[in-house]
């Protein structure tokens, strides 16, 4: 064994006691002047607080106690002409003194006794206002500033920050408003070798919280638990008065596992689990949405210009389990992106997962088999032309077993509705023979059922109860407006809304019409004739004027067979907005100039689809529309610019068709009639174009058959089968009116 050189270790030994001599001294010299050091600092501190923020920095008495500890009393911030931000009456610190050879600052014991942090917001001025504006610092020009930095620097620096040890007694944090004042009172509140308890009062007497835990910020792993006396639920202050919004809980945890740094970005681990959730916000639901149990494992992800929850994150909701992925993208420019993913799930579950107070239609259903939820939401400020949207229920096997609160085939026979204004019942109506109004879809003229569907849902008869291009258009035209101005409800989705749920503008009513919507059409509940004609037959027309029955009386003094063109393109105008239907009207019975275009427009889509004839000269009946005489007094007495203005109103955001704006095309030149054809009549040419087109349609299937390898008598089947197809055709046309 090779033996040190005895001369190398004398060496090292006097090296290693002229370090230690030298620290010594440094740390005799440091300890003598450190008052003074810390007046300096202090100093500094003061003059920073003025010069970059004008707050006015005051500590009565600061000085050492101990080798790392420091001792103030009566320390106070004021901004400047303003009311008082902060006053502590005692605060000891100690620092750790190896992480402070590195430069950093880690706090060993706080103790702080009698404190007041005091923020105002009174007639727009804030005492707090110093926290939102930029420091001005020439060096920081240009800087990019990096998100993922920002996060990691923030997150890391409030943790380092945490004491070992921490005794703070009295605490006192108000805020008070215009109309607003909160008082949160810390009694107490320790940390001990990593063991938190804590007792806040809330408003005086209001609510008694409790916090526990543990809080170990080295190792960056912090669980508290906050809860209230009693297991009285906690409230939280504050939102209420400012956002109309009410939540309490039972309990929640917040538990951070881990915060790192790799490859530009930062993760954020946790676990977060509330019980009892309650939720009240009018947008969101009329009652209470309370969920029970609700956990998230969430990995946030900051990068350089973003901040996402990862797609490895879970939701767990009572029986249910999901996978969410939320992005937003801060440059170059907006973005919000949105996926959720829950895989093939057992359909009861789901549905027993529902929170509480929101769809009551569907409380106490019974269903079998599996159901895959999927979501995909993506927007570009940049281009909100292209938005992405797509909400997918896949099903396996599933059915109803048993309804519950609402049988969703109660609209296949007789039932009696109960319209409701402003939450109040309107006179019921019975929906079935017995009601003298009530119709029959095929006693309801074909242009009107052609109008509402080509101006509410053209492919009524081939969408299953959605039409997503027209919702993802509608988020588009809602994005770039900054309002609801254009909706996306198909025929199915306003009849629900009508029959089974309330007329309340809320997500809760919205998402629950949707799912009723689904289970109709997947289930086959109710024939598409069917669901039509109680439509036609249960929406409203006018103020307290409920279906087709009594809106062809009311209006015209006709049966709804009877109604003409230019009639169902009127009463298809006002299915979004029926209460404004006399405005239309001018006193002496004529519609006023400013439906003209309407009529043109929806009258030329209806063309287009062979739903009636091209009309050139009446504007598609616009010019023979007359208002039943005996109402023409109720007729409100506006000029045509307040009567527009009414009528091009904003709707319910559901209730708006989905009929798209149409430029309006050079119309043809009109050709004179000649001498015979005025003293006979015009020839009807569209028919006669319908019908040669179908023929020559006809002709050229018979003549493109691929007879390879066919006898004779399969070619003969084909050709009859070609003619059959080409005459059903022609019958539907006829049945539509249109020929």
């Amino acid at each position: 064994m090779h033996r040190l050189n005895p001369k190398y270790i004398r060496i090292a030994g006097i090296v290693a006691a002229c370090l230690l001599f030298v620290l010594l001294i440094g740390g005799y010299i440091a300890y003598t002047k450190r008052e003074a050091i810390l007046q300096h600092e202090i100093a500094n501190a003061k003059a920073r607080a003025k010069k970059d923020y004008n707050l006015d920095l005051i500590i009565g008495s600061a000085h050492f106690t101990g080798l790392s500890t420091v001792e103030c009393r009566d320390i106070s911030i004021v901004p400047e002409g303003k009311d008082s931000l902060l006053s502590i009456k005692h605060f000891d610190v100690s620092i750790k003194l190896w992480p402070l050879l590195f430069g950093k600052v880690k706090l060993a014991d706080v103790v702080l006794q009698n404190g007041h942090l005091n923020l105002t917001n009174l007639n727009g001025v804030k005492n707090f206002d110093f926290l939102f504006k930029k420091k001005k610092d020439s060096t920081e020009t240009g800087h990019k500033l990096n998100l993922a930095d920002l996060a990691n620097n923030l997150v890391s620096g409030l943790l380092y920050k945490i004491p070992d040890n921490l005794n703070l007694t009295n605490f006192l944090v108000t805020y008070t408003g215009d109309s607003t004042k909160v008082k949160v009172l810390t009694k107490s509140a320790i940390i001990d070798n990593g063991q938190l308890t804590s007792t806040v009062l809330l408003n005086d007497t209001l609510a008694t919280w409790h916090f526990t835990g543990t809080v170990n910020a080295g190792d960056k792993d912090i669980n508290i638990k906050l809860s209230a006396d009693d297991n009285k639920p906690v409230q939280l202050p504050f939102i209420p008065a400012k956002y109309k919004l009410r939540v309490s809980f039972n309990d929640v945890t917040l538990h951070l596992t881990n915060v790192s740094e790799s490859g530009g970005e930062t993760e954020i681990n946790g676990f977060y689990e509330v019980h009892n959730l309650a939720i009240n916000q009018p947008a969101l639901a009329s009652n209470d949405i309370v969920v029970p149990d609700a956990s998230i494992d969430a990995n946030i992800v900051v990068g350089e210009n973003f901040v996402s929850l990862d797609s490895t994150s879970t939701i767990h909701l009572k029986k249910i389990s999901a996978h969410p992925f939320i992005k937003y993208t801060l440059k170059p420019a907006k973005a919000y992106a949105l996926k959720v993913t829950t895989g093939w799930l057992p359909a009861q579950d789901i549905f027993d997962s529902f929170p509480g107070g929101v769809f009551d239609a569907l409380d106490g259903i019974q269903v079998a088999g599996k159901l895959n939820y999927t979501f995909n939401f993506n927007l570009d400020t940049a281009n909100p032309d292209a938005v992405q949207f797509d909400s997918r229920l896949d099903r396996d096997n599933f059915s109803i077993v048993k309804y519950g609160k609402t049988d969703l085939t109660k609209l296949n026979g007789s039932f009696v509705y109960t319209p409701y204004e402003k939450g109040q019942p309107m006179l019921s109506r019975v929906i079935g023979p017995t009601n003298p109004d009530y119709t029959p879809l095929d006693q309801i003229s074909p242009d009107l059922r052609n109008a509402v569907m080509t101006a509410e849902d053209p492919t009524f008869y081939k969408n299953n109860g959605f039409v997503e291009e027209a919702m993802r258009k509608s988020l588009a035209t809602d994005f770039k407006q900054r309002k609801f101005k254009r909706g996306g409800s198909t025929i199915s989705m306003q009849l629900v809304k009508n029959a089974y749920l309330s007329r309340e503008k809320t997500l809760a009513r919205k998402i629950e019409e949707t799912l009723i919507v689904w289970m109709i059409v997947n289930n086959n509940l109710m024939t598409k004739n069917r669901l039509l004609e109680v439509y036609f037959n249960i929406i409203e027309w006018g103020p307290d004027i409920y279906g087709i029955g009594e809106a062809a009386r009311y209006y015209f003094g006709k049966t709804p067979a009877e109604l003409t063109l230019g009639e169902s393109i009127y009463l298809a105008s006002i299915v979004p907005k029926p209460k404004a239907g006399l405005y239309a009207f001018l006193p002496d019975g004529t519609l006023r100039p400013g439906l003209l275009n309407y009529f043109n427009s929806l009258g030329r889509l209806m063309a287009g689809q062979y739903l009636t004839r091209p009309d050139t000269s009446s504007a598609y009946g616009y010019y023979t529309v007359r208002l039943k005489e005996s109402i023409r007094r109720k007729v409100a007495p506006v000029d045509s610019a307040e009567a527009n203005k009414i009528l091009n109103a904003n709707t319910d955001e559901d209730a708006v068709g989905i009929m798209p704006t149409i430029a309006e095309p050079t119309p043809e030149p009109v050709k004179k009639p000649n001498f015979f054809q005025r003293l006979f009549g015009k020839k009807d040419t569209v028919a006669q174009k319908t019908k040669q087109q179908l023929q020559d349609e006809q002709d050229l299937r018979i003549k493109n058959i691929d007879t390879a390898g066919k006898t004779k008598k399969q070619i003969r089947q084909e050709k009859r089968q070609i003619k059959k197809e080409e005459s059903d055709k022609l019958k539907a046309l006829k049945d539509k009116g249109v020929l």
